[in-house]
């Protein structure tokens, strides 16, 4: 069984002062298909970890779904934000999953210091103020792995709610990713508005390639520098909608 993640990094910085704690963390990075999606949470100063959390990756469906809710209840404050496929296609992945990054941030009504699972990220204080990228937070980082279950609940039922729409691609079960009947289907029904024309591995699928896809999360196109990637007013609208009735 994976460890528990730990509260080592949110008690140096609520003993430094900062109460405000945010873990962040994102989802649907390489699936060919649907938003990216972050979470950020803020945890009470001093709380106690809940039983079970821990990065997503390594819990079940039905843990994540279980603690979701209690996640929500105990957080001081949860925000979710997405970047589309529209976006994602235009940006590239990396910049439109540090944009949802933001689009969570921002809704969680102010805070003090943000605690980020991955690398360091180009200008990122300038668009959250004081951060700390750690690698594999969802594993070590507790806020960090609540933000992983948040994200990657909201996301998994916008695409079941995307399934019910497009059934023949088996996103209840694949969440989007390059699976054998995922490809299928591609093949025989072609693409949807929410797959990710960017991928190579959408553009090698439309070609007739028999390339290996596992490698889902390459794009063809750079997309814009950090520097010129805005916040936009609103959530393009072909992710909005889907997002608003999962967070509902």
């Amino acid at each position: 069984m994976a460890h528990a993640p730990g509260l080592t990094f949110e008690h140096r910085l609520w003993t430094a002062g900062a109460r405000r704690v945010v873990g962040v963390d994102e989802v649907g990075v390489a699936p060919t298909c649907g938003a990216v999606v972050a979470a950020a949470v803020i945890m009470p100063p001093n709380c106690k970890r809940i039983p079970g959390v821990r990065d997503s990756k390594m819990m079940t469906e039905l843990q994540r779904e279980r603690l979701a809710p209690v996640i929500r209840r105990r957080a001081v404050a949860v925000g979710v934000g997405a970047a589309s496929v529209r976006e994602i296609d235009q940006l590239n992945i990396y910049h439109a999953t540090h944009l949802a990054m933001r689009r969570a941030i921002a809704r969680l009504g102010g805070h003090d210091h943000v605690l980020v699972d991955g690398n360091r990220i180009a200008d990122f204080e300038v668009h959250v103020g004081p951060y700390t990228n750690i690698v594999n937070g969802d594993d070590l980082v507790y806020s960090i792995a609540c933000a992983s279950v948040v994200a990657k609940v909201v996301r998994d039922r916008m695409m079941l709610k995307l399934h019910q729409r497009y059934p023949v691609y088996g996103w209840d079960r694949n969440s989007g990713y390059a699976s054998r009947e995922h490809r299928s289907a591609i093949r025989e029904h072609g693409l949807t508005p929410h797959h990710r024309t960017s991928w190579q591995s959408i553009q090698a699928l439309l070609a007739g390639d028999q390339l290996s896809l596992d490698l889902d999360g390459v794009a063809l196109v750079d997309g814009l520098p950090a520097e010129d990637v805005p916040i936009p007013d609103g959530l393009d609208p072909l992710v909005e909608a889907e997002l608003e009735l999962v967070t509902a």
